[in-house]
């Protein structure tokens, strides 16, 4: 029986010490992901002024942009994720206040910042969804940091990015990819959009720039790229999704103004309906028709 317990002991002692090198090569591997730096082309980029502009841009931001949802309702930063497994995620501060960031950042810096998500020095910036606004016209990108550079300072310091033993893991098997910036592509150039009209050429610029990050690029819904494991899931708002909770137009509406669904059933709050609320008649018609458009998808299989 001694010997056989010494041989357990030997076995129990080599699978722990696999685990402690593994877990070694782990945070090694992914603590070098973290402070990478990816080349980005530069180019000047001048951001507007005016009362148009700070009004265009309040509109963006909330509306479509939805930047409340991580940096805070104020702008100032806001806690996402805070778990031991996952890590501690704060969205910054992105006012001019102390412990802001964008009283030191340029306009050009924004512009890379939000449609690169790239800092100055080339480090690839977690979680920031620039692979949805790279779509976003140099105009409405424009817009968003003259608004952002007239709302009040807040004083907040961010929380130290930390990722968890579990979002490391995730990271390494590709199901909680940290950086969108990868999905972009890193080119200077200026980047228009259609009119604002009732046209399914607008809804697909608002759907590309608005729903595809959550929703996914076909639309079909199901977990949500790059978050934790545990948020609920995406709708399917192809035409598969939409004729099986029978959607129609003044449906679609509802659910983009309350919430809620043509059964009378609340949608999942993670929807940011206090976004899309504020959407214009001539958006929401516009996303309708081209969501309409898109081709049907079972739910899930982006």
């Amino acid at each position: 029986m001694s010997r056989i317990l010494k041989y357990v002991g030997i076995a129990f002692a080599s699978v722990v010490g696999i685990l402690v090198v593994c877990a070694a090569g782990l945070f090694a591997w992914t603590n070098k992901e973290l402070s990478a730096t990816v080349p980005v082309p530069t180019h000047a980029f001048t951001a507007p002024t005016g009362d148009s502009a700070v009004a265009r841009g309040e509109h963006v931001t909330k509306a479509l942009a939805k930047c409340g949802d991580c940096h805070g309702a104020d702008y100032g930063g806001s806690m996402m994720v805070d778990d031991a497994a996952i890590g501690t995620i704060f969205a910054p501060n992105i006012t001019s206040g102390r412990g802001g960031r964008l009283a030191n950042m340029t306009d050009a810096d924004v512009e890379r910042a939000v449609r690169h998500g790239v800092t100055s020095d080339g480090r690839r910036l977690a979680i920031m969804p620039s692979s949805e606004y790279q779509t976003l016209s140099d105009n409405d990108i424009g817009a968003i940091i003259a608004y952002l550079r007239s709302v009040p300072p807040v004083d907040r310091e961010s929380v130290p990015l930390k990722f968890g033993p579990l979002a490391r893991a995730l990271h390494v098997a590709g199901k909680m990819p940290w950086f969108p910036s990868d999905d972009v592509t890193h080119v200077a150039e200026v980047v228009g959009a259609p009119v604002a009209d009732s046209t399914i050429e607008y809804g697909r610029y608002l759907a590309t720039g608005g729903c595809a990050g959550c929703h996914g690029a076909n639309y079909s819904g199901g977990p949500i790229h790059g978050a934790p494991p545990d948020w609920p899931h995406a709708a399917n708002i192809t035409p598969t999704g939409l004729q099986a909770k029978k959607y129609d137009y003044p449906g679609f509406v509802r659910a983009l103004s309350e919430g809620i669904r043509p059964d009378g059933t609340a949608i999942n709050p993670m929807m940011p309906v206090s976004a899309t609320k504020l959407m214009t008649p001539v958006e929401m018609r516009a996303l309708w028709l081209y969501i309409e458009t898109v081709a049907p998808a079972e739910t899930g299989v982006r």
